[in-house]
């Protein structure tokens, strides 16, 4: 992967039972999620993109506290939007990568344990926020991701134009994904507080 800020973005740690039960983690052994497998599961990175990572880092840090181990899979999440929209869908695909929450094609467990099945829904009415509860007792914590904080560079956009209409050179071609990355590097790297709020609820 060429993106050299992969590796300065949150890395998130997460065990997981039903992993554990079928011989994926060894008991007590974690899942490590960096940035670099949402960009593989998306298939490009972008703000958007960017933005689930950060959200879901922030959500977890804010449902576990020190010495606490999040558990993958024992996390509810409900989406602000839609599962159609451009942006939230994409976004709950990240999430449900880390957090083991799934929609209606999730897994349906064992005997009713580990089910990941419905745990991830979508509801317009919460938008622009996110919310994430743990399973176990309750505790919820609501999210959202604004990225105006860190605005798009002005020439972006008519490279993207250019790119879009098949007139641009190598070099425009170049320029605009240096640029595109160079937020999305910014947007990972930086206080994540610019960005991301957190309410618990």
């Amino acid at each position: 992967m060429t993106l050299p800020f992969v590796d300065r973005a949150p890395t998130l740690e997460l065990r997981d039972e039903l992993a554990e039960v079928l011989g994926a983690l060894a008991p007590g052994e974690t899942f490590r999620y960096t940035y670099a497998d949402a960009v593989k599961l998306a298939g490009h990175s972008c703000p958007t993109i960017a933005g689930a990572y950060l959200m879901t880092a922030a959500a977890i840090h804010a449902l576990y506290g020190p010495g606490e181990v999040p558990m993958r899979g024992a996390i509810e999440v409900t989406l602000g939007g839609t599962r159609d929209d451009g942006g939230t869908a994409p976004m709950a695909q990240v999430i449900a990568l880390i957090t083991g929450a799934a929609p209606e094609t999730g897994f349906g467990g064992l005997m009713g344990r580990w089910r990941r099945q419905n745990l991830l829904t979508f509801n317009e009415r919460l938008t622009p926020w996110t919310q994430f509860r743990r399973i176990d007792h309750g505790r919820a914590v609501q999210v959202c991701y604004d990225p105006s904080a860190v605005p798009p560079n002005p020439e972006a956009r008519p490279l993207l134009m250019s790119i879009l209409r098949n007139s641009a050179t190598s070099q425009k071609k170049s320029r605009f994904a240096a640029l595109w990355q160079a937020r999305v590097e910014a947007i990972l790297t930086g206080d994540i507080a610019r960005v991301v709020s957190v309410r618990m609820v």
